[in-house]
């Protein structure tokens, strides 16, 4: 049942990478520096736990990390990983590229463990959050770093944007682009406002959100109408889940009570 109405992760990154440039890929080098609370990735092994577009894995290349290991359960997200690597680093064995499960224990074990652990946006679309969460924290080597980012718990608006998601990956393909925008204006709505206020220009986050993360923000937005399957966790929840398990919070980037992404950052003792 999740199997057919799973959102075609992979096919919106592929669209992703045709407005991918120069300053998305800056953005997003210094988004990885912020997150994981360093300069440079110089003589660490990292691990992407659905790798997506492949960006974070391309900027964590360009830290300077000595090996990169990328994958994906999706194949068009594996893809758009390798087209990014033949782009920029088409000769080098130091980036790792494969298809895999973050639920598939006997795959990740066989990867070993990792100075670094990123997963962004990622462990609440396998099906089993908290199975993938777990997981995830065992490739971690001791006093390495684990990095996640998990969809904030909002109660019953989460039930209810979980319904919005399956009501999405159910409807005729052709229809699914005025969902989107109706969605869209639902969410994109109060900002808009603020900002033919504040900046005069009712899309001046709109036209600077590349900023955030070197993201898009139309394909963010078709990945948070769409992508399902969906899980919540409070951050409560979450950090005393990794705490149980020898991990410190380092740092949090908190989303408050609104949508999106909670942010952790642990270290494994």
């Amino acid at each position: 049942m999740v199997d057919n109405k799973r959102f075609a992760f992979g096919k919106n990154w592929s669209h992703f990478l045709k407005v991918l440039d120069e300053p998305k890929i800056a953005e997003a080098e210094k988004s990885l520096q912020a997150a994981l609370a360093c300069s440079d990735l110089r003589g660490k092994n990292v691990l992407d736990i659905g790798s997506g577009s492949g960006l974070f894995s391309l900027a964590a290349m360009r830290l300077g990390a000595s090996r990169v290991v990328s994958f994906d359960y999706d194949e068009d997200s594996v893809l758009c990983a390798r087209t990014l690597k033949n782009r920029f680093f088409s000769t080098s064995d130091s980036w790792t590229i494969q298809q895999g499960s973050a639920l598939d224990p006997a795959y990740l074990n066989q990867l070993g463990t990792f100075d670094v652990v990123y997963s962004w946006g990622v462990l609440h679309h396998t099906g089993n959050m908290w199975k993938a969460l777990d997981l995830a924290g065992a490739r971690v080597k001791p006093g390495g770093k684990l990095c996640v980012s998990i969809y904030n718990d909002q109660g019953s608006v989460s039930l209810r944007w979980k319904w919005v998601k399956r009501l999405y990956n159910g409807m005729p393909r052709i229809i699914r682009p005025l969902f989107v925008f109706i969605m869209g204006a639902i969410i994109w709505g109060p900002t808009i406002l603020r900002d033919l206020f504040t900046h005069a220009n009712p899309f001046y986050t709109w036209l600077t959100y590349a900023k955030n993360r070197g993201m898009s923000p139309w394909y963010d937005l078709i990945d948070w109408v769409g992508g399902y399957p969906f899980e919540v966790a409070s951050r409560e929840a979450l950090t005393a889940y990794y705490k149980d398990r020898g991990f410190r919070l380092d740092h949090l980037v908190s989303c408050g009570d609104g949508y999106g992404c909670n942010e952790f950052l642990f270290s494994r003792s």
